[in-house]
Formats: structure tokens, C-alpha cells, sequence
């Protein structure tokens, strides 16, 4: 008898186990798809792209009136006072090969190896370039998004912010436009995590939003790179 009250005692405390997880598994608290979470349902791990972009504002996308692009200062200013104008300092960064006009800044020539947007390699040439500098948030983009309010100084900032800057292949850079995550991402698939974090990191530091598509866009991407580090 004792040893029958024994084996029911522990197939009552099995089932009682059973039960729990299964109740647990179901319950409202478990992660669900496109809660923000990072691979197998985990929260976002602090520090990534994955967990800021839940910081961010969501909102919709306000009008363009009045967008020029003067609103955001002289184009390439000298704002880290070095002497050099924005443009050639992150074309002094970003190509290998760098030869001079001047000595110092204006960039004469050089070679942007492994384009972060096609993967390719593209030759510089002042005055028949085939590389641009890209705002990775887009001027316009972020017009509509919060910096049309801005004080003129900001948007300067803003504009020749080198965490927004990258050299790029031109004719790539102009298919892409204003576009934001939900409507553009570069054809070098290799580059697009990367390429996320770095809009997410700008619009976490200027207060920039995002539109609901846009911040989904930004999850499903990420999504393959839970662990993508803020640049």
C-alpha cells in the first residue's frame, strides 16, 4: 500500500509540473513576434541597435513644406573648425589611397574600397567623382520627422554630423534619395545590419522619429543580427 500511495503521489506531482509550463508558455507575458525581443523570443540585449530602436518615437510623417536643403546650413561647413571642410574630412576617412590637392584638404583622388552600399570598389576623382557623401538619415527625411522645428544651429550639426556621413557610390545614393529604412536599404545585403544601427544611433541622438513602417522595417533586419552594436 505504501508503495502504491508512493507511485500516485509522483504521477500527481508530474501532471502538477506538466500543467505549469504549459500554462506558462501560454501565458500573456511570453514574448511574441515583432514584441521587439531578440533571437528565440529573448528580450533585446542592452547596448544594441536592436533594443534603442524600441526607444524611439513612433510617429506619422509630417509634410515637407518648407524643406531646402540651405535650411541646414552651408553645405560641408567647417564645423570641428579644422580647417577642412565636412566633405573632404570624411572623404580623408573613409578612402584608402588619398592624394591632395592642397596638401592637407581638399581630397584630389583616392579609392573607396569594399562600398559600403553595393560592395564594390569605386575610384574618386575630384571633379568627375563617382562617390557622394550620404546623409544616412536624409536631410528630408528627418524634415519630416522632427527637424523642421529644429533651431538653425542644430540642423547644421545635424547635417555635418559624421555618425550621418558616409562615402558612397553616387549612382546608388541617388536611387536611394530620401528614403527611409521602410522604403530603401542598400543591395549589399552584407552591409544592412550595420547600415540600421547607424540610422537608429542618429535618430536616437537628435530625437528623430519613425514612422510605424519604418521601425518594423528596422525590427525585421535586425531581427537577423539580434546582437548589432550601436556605431
Amino acid at each position: 500500500m505504501l508503495a502504491e500511495r508512493t507511485i500516485r503521489t509522483t504521477l500527481v506531482s508530474s501532471a502538477l509540473a506538466v500543467a505549469a509550463l504549459i500554462a506558462t508558455a501560454c501565458s500573456p507575458g511570453a514574448d511574441a513576434p515583432g514584441s521587439g525581443g531578440g533571437a528565440g523570443g529573448e528580450p533585446a540585449a542592452r547596448g544594441t541597435a536592436l533594443a534603442a530602436v524600441e526607444t524611439l518615437t513612433v510617429k506619422g510623417r509630417a509634410p515637407k513644406t518648407g524643406y531646402e536643403r540651405e535650411k541646414f546650413g552651408r553645405a560641408w561647413a567647417d564645423v570641428d573648425g579644422n580647417g577642412c571642410g565636412t566633405r573632404d574630412d570624411i572623404l580623408k576617412r573613409d578612402l584608402t589611397g588619398v592624394r591632395f590637392t592642397d596638401g592637407r584638404c581638399a581630397v584630389a583622388s583616392g579609392t573607396l574600397t569594399d562600398d559600403p552600399y553595393t560592395g564594390t570598389t569605386v575610384r574618386f576623382v575630384r571633379g568627375r567623382s563617382k562617390v557622394d557623401i550620404d546623409h544616412v538619415v536624409a536631410l528630408s527625411d528627418a524634415w519630416q520627422k522632427g527637424a523642421g522645428t529644429w533651431d538653425p544651429e542644430t540642423r547644421r550639426r545635424f547635417a555635418n554630423d559624421p555618425l550621418n556621413l558616409l562615402a558612397v557610390d553616387a549612382s546608388t545614393n541617388r536611387r536611394k534619395s530620401d528614403g527611409d529604412a521602410a522604403t530603401w536599404l542598400p543591395p549589399n545585403k552584407a552591409y544592412r545590419c550595420t547600415y540600421v544601427a547607424r540610422q537608429i544611433a542618429v535618430k536616437k541622438k537628435y530625437g528623430v522619429w519613425v514612422t510605424g513602417g519604418e521601425r518594423d522595417a528596422m525590427r525585421r533586419v535586425l531581427a537577423t543580427c539580434p546582437r548589432q552594436k550601436l556605431p
